[in-house]
């Protein structure tokens, strides 16, 4: 039942462009499920605040809001990630990810693009638990 109604979730959303917001419920129910956590933040901020634990961490802007496309759609594709398969996206506080989720699914035409509703920020907010990065 859980898993009908996680495919009902996903392709209900994916009928609407860009990137789609989760609350921390339904963010941790998709995680339970295996959809990828990629956390976009930098190495410093991985480091001061510690990730979701199994997130994936690749960085998406530098700390000069400078990035390298190319290099991101190759780690993801090295993860499994397709434009078919969805992933969450987690940054700060959101700002980024919608931002970068949007750009991948009106442009780069990823149909299944989540992002944790107010970011790291907000999941501390709830005391959930950080880990180091790896």
């Amino acid at each position: 039942m859980k898993k009908i109604a996680l495919f009902i979730l996903l392709f209900s959303i994916s009928l609407f462009a860009g990137v789609k917001d989760l609350d921390i419920e339904s963010f941790e129910k998709i995680k339970r499920e295996g959809v990828p956590v990629i956390d976009i933040r930098t190495p410093q901020e991985w480091r001061e605040t510690g990730v979701i634990e199994g997130s994936h961490t690749i960085m998406f802007f530098d700390r000069s809001g400078r990035y390298d496309l190319k290099s991101f759609l190759e780690r993801l594709s090295a993860l499994g990630i397709d434009k078919n398969r969805p992933f969450v996206l987690v940054c700060r506080s959101a700002s980024r990810t919608k931002m970068v989720g949007d750009f991948l699914a009106d442009k780069m035409g990823y149909k299944k693009v989540f992002e944790l509703e107010g970011g790291i920020l907000n999941w501390k907010r709830h005391n959930k638990p950080l880990v180091p990065p790896k």
